[in-house]
């Protein structure tokens, strides 16, 4: 069944709730809560956003916050459950990313019962600064793109860059502040501060590349980090583009990979969260020293519900990811 049409049956589910419910004492629980209710309910799709609704929250009270993917599902292979529809046409803020991944969340919106229902599309708010995917030296095509089809694809791994994160941050302010007014000073203060130590870590990443031995890195896996090596100035090699669903590395591209780690004297291979590391072992067995290290940077694309109750936060992994990094650059 298409997403689309599963999309829309879903949607039927969640209004036929809706007109039962109206039947009986407990409608609010499934139609938009009356304009009087305190508090704010907010919907994430992915941990990033989740993570910054919460900094900008801080203790203000009523404020509710689901994260849809918060079992570790990629953003690339997610579909939305019925009781997420549910969720999504219900709350009082939706915030998604706006790429390819989600293109679901768009039939999601139409099934929203809240009439006073306000959406965030992060790809949007950062319309000015939207990359589209692009196929470097060496890397693996997709399968459309070998056989030349055109079709633009834009790279919505956007929260890799800390400044579009400041950007996010204060577009997500602005729409819990015009919601719930009564907490709009503190929504205010908590996203001024936090943007303060968004902006503190990215002027940490200048300084570490501006002072780093090589500005290159090579990643024997996907790659995702697009906005946060051109935030910086540095140039990268990679096995596939950052939403490439390929896992197996032709010769070709592990040969390409190879050369470049003893043409540019490179230590490290990096791959992202979760890998196996056969990529990246198997480009280290074809160099001559054979002697790289690989690690692994953060994606954000794996936080699951238990990293951030444990204290995860989306400033932790972007500091782990520098420190990576620190290490791959010199």
């Amino acid at each position: 069944m298409k997403i689309k049409n599963l999309i829309g049956l879903m949607a039927a589910t969640v209004f036929m709730m809706g007109a039962f419910a109206g039947c009986g004492t407990n409608s609010a629980d499934v139609v938009a809560s009356d304009a009087s209710k305190d508090g704010i309910s907010i919907v994430t799709t992915i941990f990033p956003e989740y993570d910054w609704v919460k900094e900008i929250a801080g203790d203000a009270a009523g404020v509710e916050v689901t994260n849809l993917l918060d079992n570790g599902a990629d953003l690339h292979n997610y579909q939305p459950t019925a009781e997420d529809i549910k969720t999504i046409a219900t709350c009082d803020l939706f915030i998604y990313v706006g790429g390819e991944s989600d293109e679901w969340a768009e039939d999601a919106i139409k099934t929203a019962v809240n009439p006073n229902q306000k959406v965030i599309n992060l790809m949007e708010v950062l319309k000015d600064s939207i990359k589209e995917e692009e196929v470097v030296e060496g890397m693996q095509a997709e399968e459309e793109e070998e056989e030349g089809e055109e079709e633009v694809e834009y790279d919505e791994h956007v929260w890799l860059s800390l400044k579009n994160a400041a950007v996010c941050v204060d577009a997500i302010e602005a729409a819990m502040s015009e919601i719930d007014t009564a907490n709009a000073s503190t929504f205010a203060a908590n996203a001024d501060a936090y943007v303060n130590e968004i902006k503190n870590l990215d002027n940490e990443y200048r300084d570490m590349v501006d002072g780093a031995t090589t500005k290159t890195v090579l990643f024997g896996d996907r790659f995702p980090f697009r906005y946060m090596v051109d935030d910086y100035g540095l140039d990268y090699f990679a096995a596939f583009v950052g939403c490439s669903a390929e896992t197996e590395a032709s010769f070709e591209t592990i040969k390409f990979l190879a050369e470049k780690v003893d043409e540019l004297g490179l230590k490290t291979v990096l791959t992202i969260e979760n890998s196996d590391n056969k990529i990246a072992d198997t480009i280290i067995a074809n160099t001559n020293s054979k002697d790289a290290n690989i690690l692994a940077m953060d994606s954000m694309q794996s936080t699951t519900s238990a990293d951030y109750e444990n204290g995860v936060t989306y400033l932790s992994i972007m500091k782990n990811n520098l420190n990576v990094l620190t290490e791959a650059l010199n």
